[in-house]
């Protein structure tokens, strides 16, 4: 794109047009990364179907919501720093007014009957939303993988590890991701030491202990780890939330936090949001504003700084083995952490919800909206016939 093209597309037109993806964006990342395509690359002419292509494949390199991510790098791409911030505020703040509204109702000491069998019952059908969104992805990481068996087996070997390290050993999760990217990484090295140039400088995740006080600072660590940590999307790092929200803090029980996930879902944006509402959970309006002003702050700083050398990270041989090996256990972490979100169900009446939520996803492949919300309006009408609905 000519510097001539960039200096056309106003602020004011990005502020619009983000805020209007960001208001509408209902369905998680692919109907963000389709939203985002058919305005930059099919209607304005902004941005190549190369230049596009290319900012999904950096993005999905980087931890955090990626398509959170496309969308700061597309405004990035039109009016550098300013344009990145302002189109992923943009972006962005829609779905957390929506979903901070929906958590003052939600979370009240003592909420309307119709509004605790909303929660319960769209929360029911979360397992079964994380399951199918696993499914979906594993169809191009399979095809990522290099050919023969070897490659196959470690592909088979990293999705179990992510499932049982989200079903078991949530709050250490993103240690198995890691470990899982760099097996392959060098691998990669070892069969291809000429075709591959190792980084010059390598960024890793440390280990930190978990912060053991409450209040913000607590609220404040939490969310950096969603943001800086979630490799392969909100759903991966689910697991890690649901431990420090409910077993670490206590700010949440099981049912509530599995009712924030289920907001996280209905609400425009990316599942991310939850932590929002965990942080409202903890500090009421201000925790939630915190914890997602932090959470979402790493993807701003991997754009703004890193899209420079997003041609470099595309290419580069070592990033892609990291994703062949990151992804299929990022995935597995997807279908693991059903296992938690079901066990925070209390109800018999919510299994029965989860069983339809899945035949509605897995066996009739119908949308993720619809399911969410017809799981809700099957909550309200148990609730208001007098069903148990303790959150």
């Amino acid at each position: 794109m000519s510097d001539d093209a960039t200096k056309r597309v106003g602020l004011a037109t990005i502020a619009r047009e983000w805020g209007r993806i960001g208001r509408t964006g209902f369905g998680g990342p692919p109907t963000h990364i389709a939203l985002l395509r058919t305005l930059c690359v099919e209607q304005r002419g902004w941005l190549s179907d190369r230049e596009f292509e290319a900012g999904v494949v950096a993005t999905n390199l980087l931890p955090g919501p990626a398509s959170t991510q496309l969308a700061i790098f597309c405004a990035w791409r039109l009016r550098g720093t300013l344009g990145a911030i302002l189109g992923g505020v943009c972006f962005i703040v829609p779905g957390l007014v929506i979903i901070l509204a929906l958590s003052a109702l939600f979370l009240v000491a003592h909420p309307p009957v119709w509004v605790e069998g909303a929660a319960a019952g769209a929360g029911a059908a979360v397992p079964a939303v994380a399951v199918q969104a696993a499914t979906g992805l594993m169809p191009a990481s399979w095809r990522r993988a290099d050919k023969g068996a070897p490659a196959r087996t470690r592909w088979c070997l990293y999705l179990g590890a992510g499932a049982a390290a989200a079903a078991t050993v949530g709050p250490y999760l993103v240690l198995v991701l890691l470990s899982c990217g760099l097996i392959e990484v060098i691998e990669h090295l070892r069969t291809h030491p000429r075709s591959s140039q190792p980084p010059t400088a390598l960024v890793t995740a440390l280990a930190v202990p978990a912060v053991t006080i409450g209040g913000l600072g607590a609220v404040a660590w939490v969310a950096f780890k969603v943001g800086a940590l979630s490799y392969g999307g909100g759903f991966v790092i689910v697991p890690l939330m649901q431990h420090d929200a409910v077993m670490t803090y206590h700010w949440m029980t099981n049912t509530q936090f599995v009712g924030a996930v289920a907001l996280g879902q209905v609400t425009p944006g990316p599942v991310v949001q939850t932590v929002a509402v965990v942080g409202y959970a903890a500090a009421g309006l201000g925790g939630g504003v915190l914890a997602a002003a932090i959470a979402f702050a790493p993807s701003f700083a991997f754009v703004i700084v890193g899209a420079p050398r997003f041609e470099r990270l595309r290419s580069s041989h070592v990033a892609r083995g990291f994703l062949v090996g990151a992804g299929p256990a990022a995935i597995g972490a997807i279908a693991g952490s059903a296992i938690p979100l079901s066990l925070g169900l209390r109800h018999l009446w919510q299994l029965a919800a989860l069983a339809l939520a899945a035949i509605w996803l897995l066996g009739l492949r119908k949308g993720v909206i619809a399911a969410l919300v017809g799981s809700g309006v099957l909550g309200v009408i148990v609730a208001l016939a007098g069903a148990p609905m303790s959150l």
